[in-house]
């Protein structure tokens, strides 16, 4: 199974930057799509006494694990970082593929895959190279950002020592950033001074696992918040519907009826009287100890495995996208039908750059998101999010969020109209609301109550809507991306980069090869000396090639969804480790690890599972080890350079691979996580 290996920090910051001079991309995301604060808007929320710059983030999911999906969340404008769950099992054995986003969207995957330390060093990494991009200027005037933790799923796992060092970890991070400090590498030493945050979060959202009951539930948000002394959202279920509400909605309304909701779903999971208990008595508990408590809506849905994409071992899966977003958006009118505005309510459930503006009109926050990322474009669609926000705002008049809430369905005078004011305070808001002044300055104290009444009324009108919304039926979702049944090959593609951003981890990247065709020769060692004979031909028909970095690699297999051609480019492409332990870990898969000693440069091999070794220094001639071969040569004259033993033929074929790709993708001009930290190495 692919393993997931960190990304060691010194090279996350070298690549970062190194990109980020030539003015072109970070981490792969092209700078076009980076956010840049939209002059005379406020798009910032403030949620348990923090204020994040914008209501948008990724959710905790495959976004959120690495520190360089973090870092990319952000560039394109998450000021809310969900951080993905972890859990006391930190050693879990995912099935793969485990994303399978060919329409609404499904998985079988549900935790963290690192484990716990590595998983809070990862999360202190990404808020450092924040606070590095911050400083460096980036998205000037809107950089306040907040981490979120996302524990999971009972209370035994979350009271045992590992999860809570993990939680205080978080809360003081002072030792893992002074360790980290002294990584960033000499180009970047400027960074080193910077007074990096140590406090990385004290918010967190317990992610309850189907079927957990509300006692359980209620017993670790109380842990939390007393022991812990932490703010607490609590992630709900669409099954707190109830069976009937819930299929009437996906099955007489969407039209989802292919989709079955097993028993167990709904047999341990809490009722909805149960919840609103507990979320009374969690929310006197927080304001008595003058900590934050909320909910979010909502988890994904258990439904049964009606496909083929995912193992046939998985009688389960998870249902995410658009009718997730219907069901979600339900429970949310639902309970703030009987809590009103009393507690912050977060949302992801089928967000897109359509919906976004209109749940940021409901008062959600944040508003965050997964599926969609992991569509064609990857990270490069949250920035549209923030637009379509702005825009929305800009032709509404609303300078701030609160103000875009009073205004966004129109509600704003109805509202007015239900504060009581007397009629020379609501003369002066009914002038303001006309006229386009500020609200906040004309409704003084009562500007709460009256973005309050606004939201509840907004939330009332967009459910109510949704229901009877054809885009979310299940006759208007797109067909699956399309095939064209040819296979992908080691070289040559359509290059249609469509598996680079759809990979939430970064680990597909391109390198480009001279185009042509190169004779390969087959070695034969004879009693006299060594002759060669034609063994074919490699030819190379495009300039631009696609590879796979294996660490960053957990073949989810959505870049196989995505990718026009069949065979998956994570399997297909050439794979590279960043480590040759990694390699020599990995023997079922083929693919290639660098290492460098002194000026020698060593590139190990795995073709059809046998194993190879290239070794190259300047102004010596290259030397190739096989099975049953070791021998030096120079390409420019095989048969006339080479020396060495063999016992037979040495086909030259994989050699020339080798040389090609090595020259390729170690390149100093390359920015990839091979050639960064093979640039590293030869600096120290």
């Amino acid at each position: 199974m692919a393993k997931l290996t960190p990304v060691p920090f010194a090279i996350l910051a070298s690549r970062l930057f190194s990109e980020l001079a030539q003015g072109q991309t970070a981490f792969d995301l092209q700078q076009r799509h980076f956010y840049a604060p939209h002059e005379g808007l406020d798009l910032s929320l403030n949620l348990h006494g923090h204020r994040a710059a914008t209501p948008f983030g990724p959710a905790a999911g495959p976004h959120t694990q690495l520190a360089q999906n973090i870092v990319l969340a952000w560039l394109c404008g998450g000021r809310f970082m969900e951080l993905k769950t972890v859990q006391i099992k930190d050693d879990l054995h995912i099935p793969r593929p485990c994303i399978d986003m060919q329409t609404v969207g499904f998985n079988v995957e549900w935790s963290q895959e690192l484990q716990l330390a590595e998983s809070l060093e990862e999360y202190v990494k990404a808020s450092m190279l924040i606070d590095m991009l911050k400083a460096s200027g980036m998205a000037a005037g809107a950089t306040d950002t907040v981490f979120d933790m996302s524990v999971g799923y009972d209370l035994a796992g979350i009271n045992s020592a590992p999860v809570r060092g993990f939680l205080a970890g978080l809360m003081d991070a002072s030792a893992t950033v002074s360790r980290l400090r002294d990584q960033i590498p000499p180009e970047l030493e400027h960074f080193r001074d910077l007074p990096f945050t140590t406090r990385i979060s004290d918010t967190l959202t317990l992610s309850t696992f189907h079927g957990c009951p509300a006692d359980d539930i209620e017993a670790i948000s109380a842990f939390l918040l007393q022991e812990m002394k932490l703010n607490v959202v609590v992630k709900l279920n669409p099954t707190l519907l109830g069976r009937e509400r819930l299929l009437e909605i996906l099955h007489d309304h969407l039209g989802y009826t292919e989709l079955t909701v097993p028993d167990a779903a709904f047999a341990g999971d809490p009722g909805w009287d149960q919840v609103a208990g507990m979320v009374d008595r969690l929310g006197k508990i927080a304001a008595l100890l003058n900590l934050g408590f909320g909910v979010k809506f909502s988890n994904t849905l258990l439904v049964n495995n009606h496909k083929t994409f995912f193992p046939p071992a998985e009688k389960v899966m998870y249902m995410s996208g658009l009718p997730l977003h219907v069901l979600a958006m339900v429970l949310v009118g639902q309970f703030r039908a009987v809590f009103g505005d009393r507690f912050p309510v977060s949302f992801s459930a089928g967000i897109d750059n359509k919906n976004f503006a209109d749940a940021v009109a409901l008062g959600l926050k944040p508003v965050t998101v997964c599926s969609d990322l992991l569509k064609t474009g990857g990270y490069g669609r949250g920035s549209r999010y923030l637009t379509a926000l702005a825009e929305r705002m800009t032709v509404l008049g609303a300078r701030t969020i609160d103000e875009y809430i009073i205004k966004a369905f129109g509600h704003g005078e109805v509202a007015l109209a239900a504060l009581g004011l007397n009629a020379q305070h609501a003369e002066a808001c009914h002038q303001a609301l006309a006229s386009g002044s500020e609200l906040e300055a004309a409704a003084g104290l009562a500007f709460k109550a009256w973005v309050a009444k606004c939201l509840l009324q907004n939330t009332a009108s967009y459910v109510q809507g949704l229901l009877q919304d054809a885009r979310y039926s299940r006759a208007k979702q797109p067909a699956p991306p399309r095939k064209l049944g040819s296979e992908l090959d080691l070289f040559d593609c359509l290059t249609c980069d469509k598996c680079l951003p759809v990979c939430p981890n970064d680990a597909n990247f391109t390198f480009v090869l001279a185009q042509g065709t190169v004779p390969v020769e087959r070695l034969l060692p004879g009693p006299s000396g060594w002759a060669s004979e034609p063994a074919g031909e490699l030819t190379i028909d495009k300039p631009r090639q696609i590879a796979n970095f294996a660490d960053a690699c957990n073949e989810c297999g959505n870049c196989d969804v995505f990718c026009p051609e069949d065979g998956g480019p994570h399997l297909a492409k050439p794979r590279f480790f960043g480590s040759v332990a990694a390699w020599q870990g990995t023997p079922e898969r083929d693919g290639f690890a660098f290492a460098r000693a002194a000026d020698t440069l060593s590139m190990h091999g795995r073709f059809d599972g046998e194993e190879v070794l290239l070794e190259s220094c300047a102004g010596k001639k290259l030397r190739y080890v096989g099975q049953d071969f070791d021998i030096r040569l120079d390409l420019a004259d095989p048969a006339g350079s080479v020396e060495g033993t063999a016992g037979g033929p040495v086909d030259l074929r994989w050699l020339r691979i080798m040389d090609m790709i090595s020259t390729a993708v170690t390149d100093a001009g390359e920015h990839n996580f091979i050639s960064t930290e093979l640039a590293l190495n030869r600096s120290r």
